[in-house]
């Protein structure tokens, strides 16, 4: 069984390593998280940092001070990660690390272990109560996908019941025509090639535009839009990369996501909004509608500029 480590010792691991740090909650949100991590960790040789976050001891308000309830709440902890741990003991292909980490919120915690492990990415679950197969924000993921500067993934409803062995199937990156499109078209192609996987770049400038445009216009400017878009990235595309591009031509953001077809295995990148500081996230109005409408994990990519 994988040791657990605290916040006084860490795990040891290639810091070379592509990593990937999953918020680990000992329900379903957190095995969807967990899913998805792991078929991202298996696709792409990544070291899988399956992370708790304990209250802070300065939190002394929310939290009794008695060593025996706090030694009782870190046995817990470690019994539940155990528990992950052994989920994955089938899966000689994902290399795992467990780890305790103490934190005044738990987004505060995550966003600490990932720069602790010089991680790629933080995975979390929805929020309970949402769609199966979608995503709800909760106030960890809130938190996350609106201060982190690693990406976040969000898993959806249901994640755990998908069996994928073969990991992520597509990469999907939403293209639009706003500043951050080449910092995303970057991430897209890394991740895409990471994973083994073809990358789809869908063109969203139609729900861009301005309300009341030609229609008849409007389709054959996402068009032209998502063909440039894929020449650009051919330039830069590895030549073992295989690539496509799509217009999602529709009235509103909601029935373009719902207009396109996704497999079972895809993950999706967007950008963040122009609201975000430069190398972190905030999670714009366009991806929102997007997140509500997605049957498959969202990844959302910090802003690297400051146009």
């Amino acid at each position: 069984m994988t040791a657990v480590t605290d916040a006084a010792t860490g795990g040891s691991a290639d810091p070379a390593a592509r990593r990937i740090v999953v918020g680990y909650t000992a329900n379903d949100s957190g095995a969807d998280a967990l899913a998805v991590a792991t078929r991202l960790a298996r696709a792409s040789e990544a070291l899988l940092d399956i992370v708790m976050v304990l209250p802070s001891e300065a939190r002394s308000s929310t939290v009794p001070t008695d060593p025996g309830y706090e030694r009782y709440l870190k046995e817990q902890s470690r019994e539940w990660l155990a528990e992950a741990s052994e989920s994955l003991d089938d899966d000689d292909d994902v290399a795992q690390l467990l780890h305790i980490r103490y934190a005044e919120s738990f987004a505060e915690g995550l966003i600490a272990a990932a720069h602790e492990f010089g991680a790629n990415l933080i995975v979390v679950g929805a929020a309970r109560g949402g769609l199966f197969g979608r995503s709800r924000i909760g106030s960890v993921a809130n938190e996350l996908l609106h201060s982190s500067d690693v990406p976040v993934a969000l898993a959806p409803s249901g994640s755990r019941e998908i069996p994928v062995p073969v990991g992520v199937t597509r990469v999907t990156a939403a293209i639009g025509t706003r500043p951050g499109a080449d910092a995303l078209l970057g991430a897209s192609v890394a991740l895409a090639t990471a994973v083994h996987a073809p990358l789809r770049l869908v063109s969203l400038v139609s729900v861009d535009l301005p309300a009341g445009m030609d229609e008849g216009l409007a389709e054959l400017t996402s068009t032209v839009h998502a063909d440039e878009v894929l020449a650009a990235a051919r330039r830069e595309l590895p030549r073992t990369l295989d690539a496509t591009a799509v217009a999602a031509t529709a009235a509103t953001v909601e029935e373009a996501v719902r207009g396109l077809d996704w497999h079972d295995g895809e993950i999706v990148l967007v950008g963040s909004s122009r609201l975000a500081t430069p190398h972190h996230l905030f999670l714009g109005s366009t991806a929102a509608k997007m997140l509500r409408e997605l049957p498959v994990p969202m990844i959302v990519v910090p802003r690297t500029t400051t146009s």
